[in-house]
C-alpha cells in the first residue's frame, strides 16, 4: 500500500502520535524507542532501543463495514507473516493477531478503530516486532526475535518495507488466515473463566470469534480475552 512514512528517534507511543498528528492520508510512523509502548489491555511491550520495529499505521478503511472490522486484523497479520517468511519458516498466527514462531511470540498487534456515521472513519494499527533484540528481561513468557532465530542481525527498514508493500485488505483473506492459525490441528490446552480444558480449533468466524470443540464434543465460542492459550 502507499502511505507517508515518518521516522522518530523516540516517542512515548506511535499510536498516540498518530492519533494527534495523523490526517486524512495513510501514514506510518516508526520509532527506535517508545517510552510508553503497550500491548493489549495493561500489557507493556519490551523493546531495546534501536533493535526492533515499533510502528503504527493509520488507514481510512471506509469500505470496510464495522461488522467486518476483523478483516483489518487478518490483513495486517498476513502481511507480517508474509514479510517474515522471507527470513524463516515455522510461522503462525495466534488468534486473534499475535505472530508466533513455533511456540514463541515474535510480534504483537494492537488495533484501534474509530467509527463515525456507520463506517470506520480511521484505524490505527500498532505493531511491535522483535527483530534484532538478543535478550529479553521482562516477565513476558515466550518472546523471540529474528536475531535469535537466524543468528545474525536483519535490516529493520527492509522488514518494514516488506510489510507495507504486502498490506492490503482483501475479501479473500479469511481462508489463508485460517490456514495459518496457531494450533489449527489437534487438541491443545486452554483456560477460560470456568478453568482448564483441552479443545481443538474449529473455526475463527468472520466477526473474529474463535470456535473450539472440547474433548466431550461441546462447542465453545469466545471473543477476545475470554479464553487463554496455555503454552
Amino acid at each position: 500500500m502507499k502511505c507517508k512514512i515518518v521516522h522518530l528517534a523516540e516517542t512515548d507511543s506511535t499510536n498516540r502520535w498518530l492519533r494527534e498528528q495523523g490526517g486524512e492520508e495513510n501514514m506510518l510512523v516508526w520509532t527506535d524507542f517508545q517510552t510508553a509502548g503497550r500491548g493489549c489491555g495493561t500489557n507493556t511491550w519490551e523493546s531495546a532501543r534501536g533493535q526492533n520495529l515499533l510502528f503504527s499505521l493509520l488507514i481510512h478503511p471506509v469500505t470496510v463495514r464495522p461488522s467486518e472490522q476483523f478483516r483489518i486484523s487478518m490483513a495486517i497479520s498476513l502481511a507480517i507473516v508474509d514479510a517474515l517468511a522471507c527470513y524463516t519458516d515455522g510461522l503462525s498466527i495466534k488468534w486473534p493477531n499475535d505472530i508466533y514462531w513455533h511456540d514463541r511470540k515474535i510480534c504483537g498487534i494492537l488495533i484501534e478503530n474509530r467509527l463515525s456515521g456507520g463506517v470506520i472513519r480511521d484505524c490505527i494499527i500498532g505493531v511491535g516486532l522483535n527483530v534484532n533484540q538478543q535478550q529479553f528481561v521482562s516477565d513476558a513468557p515466550n518472546p523471540v526475535s529474528l536475531r535469535q532465530i537466524l543468528g545474525h542481525d536483519v535490516e529493520r527498514e527492509e522488514v518494514l518495507r516488506r510489510i507495507v508493500e504486502g498490506f492490503k485488505i482483501d475479501e479473500d483473506d479469511g481462508p489463508r488466515y485460517r490456514s495459518l492459525l496457531y494450533r489449527r490441528i489437534g487438541f491443545h490446552p486452554y483456560r477460560d473463566a470456568d478453568g482448564d480444558f483441552e479443545a481443538e480449533l474449529v473455526d475463527v468466524e468472520d466477526d473474529g470469534h474463535m470456535l473450539l470443540k472440547d474433548r466431550v464434543g461441546r462447542k465453545r465460542r469466545y471473543a477476545f480475552k475470554e479464553v487463554t492459550f496455555r503454552i
